[in-house]
């Protein structure tokens, strides 16, 4: 009856993070509190969640590449920067605690909910940009290795800044956007459970059973991106966003 349990925990919270990390973000709001249920100390939820992190990264470079929608000149400019962030936050997760991050999240998002009232539109351009100004790649590049940063401390919402970035500073259409973002996850992910496992933070039975039920809401939320209309996908982050702030004000 335990092992029945633990899939039924670790599917429905796979799934659905897989689907809600796709198309917007903050999965990882579920998946860490089910890992906590189960018996997991926070440290080492946080770095089992990053094998499920990592198979949600690639699963989704797959799905969007079939379709077409990966922008493979943008690859380097994006993952370049998040990845030294990543690895920078991950080796410096040890000595600083992740909760000194909390309250700076909760401020960005709640930021991010109050520009998507007052400008709808700045999560979908009307036209996807292909030149930028000089300031705007730059703001992108350091907003880019700021979520990095950010994202080796703790998951949680990585992909909701992420996605903020990549279309609202970068001015990338959201459905390019995502697939960027799943580039992203899926090499600075990788860099940050290597350095999880390497601290022996990474349960493996349960992380590679949550990575396998992830890949199947994965593969759902690629097919429902590449075909939704952009208004939808911008209330569903928005939706996310909300509910990201709504977590840390509970948690706190």
């Amino acid at each position: 009856m335990e092992t029945v349990w633990l899939h039924l925990a670790l599917a429905g919270s796979g799934i659905a993070a897989g689907f809600i990390n796709i198309v917007a973000g903050g999965g990882s709001l579920l998946t860490v509190p089910v890992l906590m249920l189960l018996g997991l100390p926070a440290d080492l939820a946080n770095g089992t969640n990053r094998l499920a992190v990592v198979s949600q990264g690639i699963s989704g470079v797959i799905g969007f590449r079939r379709h077409g929608k990966i922008d493979t000149r943008a690859i380097l400019p994006t993952v370049v920067p998040t990845t030294v962030g990543a690895a920078l936050g991950a080796l410096l997760a040890s000595r600083v605690p992740a909760d000194l991050l909390k309250y700076l999240l909760l401020g960005i998002m709640m930021a991010m909910a109050v520009v998507m009232l007052v400008r709808p539109a700045i999560l979908s351009p009307a036209q996807q940009r292909t030149e930028l100004s000089r300031a705007r790649r730059v703001a992108g590049a350091v907003g880019l290795f700021a979520v990095g940063l950010y994202g080796g401390f703790v998951q949680a919402g990585v992909g909701l800044l992420l996605l903020f970035v990549l279309s609202g500073v970068l001015a990338r259409d959201l459905v390019r956007a995502n697939a960027l973002k799943v580039v992203c996850v899926a090499v600075f992910g990788s860099a940050a459970l290597a350095v999880y496992a390497g601290a022996g933070l990474v349960v493996w039975l349960e992380g590679g059973l949550l990575a396998g039920y992830t890949i199947i809401g994965t593969l759902i939320g690629v097919r429902f991106a590449v075909r939704a209309e952009h208004s939808m996908i911008r209330w569903i982050v928005f939706a996310c966003i909300v509910a990201t702030c709504i977590a840390a004000l509970i948690k706190g």
